[in-house]
């Protein structure tokens, strides 16, 4: 079954309720992020896509993350809770959730007006080449893992 489209204007005003609804008390289910925490570490997959803030993995580790964690990242199964991360998402200070509440969505919005057709075999940080429905994936079950860790 596919996971509902990331692109539509439905889908992403969705996801936006959802990250309104948070306060800065809003607790984790599980794990210990705190919710800003959190709304930092789903921006590390925007950040990855439209700054030059990450270094890129060399090739050996990309062959390694193309073969051994895309396969997840892109497939339609759920996360698991308390699934390993990878160190450039790691958000271990403190920070501000509004800055970062105010962020994340500005991304969500950013990418669903760029439309599906811009991501159609565009380049991954991490992974290499991405259809459309491997972007929509990566994207969608990433938002909804980290919003239902925090009950939303």
């Amino acid at each position: 079954m596919a996971l509902p489209n990331i692109f539509t204007q439905e889908v992403t005003s969705s996801f936006i309720q959802r990250i309104n609804s948070l306060t800065p008390e809003t607790q984790a289910q599980w794990g210990t992020m705190t919710v800003a925490q959190m709304l930092a570490h789903c921006s590390v997959t925007y950040e990855m896509l439209y700054e030059e803030k990450h270094a890129k993995p060399n090739a050996f580790l990309r062959f390694i993350l193309k073969k051994m964690v895309k396969p997840t990242v892109v497939n339609e199964a759920p996360y698991k809770t308390n699934s390993r991360t990878a160190p450039a998402f790691l958000i271990k200070d403190s920070r501000n959730f509004e800055e970062e509440k105010h962020r994340l969505i500005a991304f969500i919005q950013k990418t669903q007006s760029m439309g599906e057709s811009y991501f159609n075999n565009k380049e991954s940080h991490s992974f290499g080449t991405l259809t459309i429905p491997e972007w929509n994936n990566m994207f969608y079950k990433h938002l909804n893992h980290h919003l239902s860790q925090f009950g939303v």
